[in-house]
């Protein structure tokens, strides 16, 4: 539902969301690279859950969809063409993307089994989905949730562990192709871009590849 409590914030904070990136950037350039590490830069891309353009901008997405006109307005500003929209209706036909990106998205999104089958719905035989999130067993994501009620991003939002989305993945039909992990330090200690390790556990910030077998 667009009214959600787990949008407003980002339409009433939309600036205080941005500066987050300027005031953590190499945190924001170490989940960059995590991300582009495994997302083709072939085909039609759509990114659910856009929020700023932060990620579909650099990686070469061409779309987005997301319920917060403001931060559809930043997107757009990055030249990504935007929809509004929630990630369990895509306002997209079947078979239309070789590409889908959600990145901290499925915290948010009211059924993370209903996102994931309209991923799946739009992806083409073949297609990749990468998401990207806070690992909930990791030392930072048990820091986020310890701190969850002071955020006003992420008080509305439900964590998960890498493990419960790849189960949530092959659920959805798809292929669980590749992890890998970063953000080894708490934010306010990561001075420079941190490393990429494969799989999960240990970073922060992880991300899957998953593909659409058919």
């Amino acid at each position: 539902m667009d009214a959600s409590p787990r949008i407003a914030p980002f339409d009433a904070h939309a600036e205080r969301y941005e500066n987050w990136f300027e005031r953590h950037r190499e945190a924001y350039v170490s989940e960059l690279l995590a991300v582009r590490a495994l997302l083709p830069w072939q085909g039609r891309g759509l990114e659910i859950g856009v929020g700023s353009g932060r990620f579909a901008a650099p990686l070469g997405i061409q779309v987005g969809i997301d319920p917060s006109p403001a931060m559809r307005g930043y997107a757009q500003a990055r030249g990504v063409e935007t929809l509004h929209g929630v990630a369990e209706r895509l306002p997209f036909a079947d078979v239309e993307f070789d590409r889908v990106l959600a990145v901290t998205t499925i915290c948010f999104v009211q059924s993370a089994p209903a996102m994931l089958a309209e991923a799946r719905r739009v992806l083409r035989p073949g297609g990749h989905l990468v998401i990207g999130l806070v690992d909930r067993d990791s030392p930072m994501g048990q820091h986020y949730l310890a701190h969850q009620a002071e955020s006003v991003f992420y008080r509305p939002a439900m964590f998960f562990s890498a493990t419960e989305v790849e189960n949530l993945l092959q659920q959805a039909g798809f292929t669980v192709d590749q992890w890998v992990q970063t953000l080894f330090r708490p934010l306010e200690a990561i001075t420079d871009i941190e490393a990429l390790r494969p799989g999960h556990g240990d970073g922060g910030f992880v991300v899957v590849s998953a593909t659409r077998p058919d």
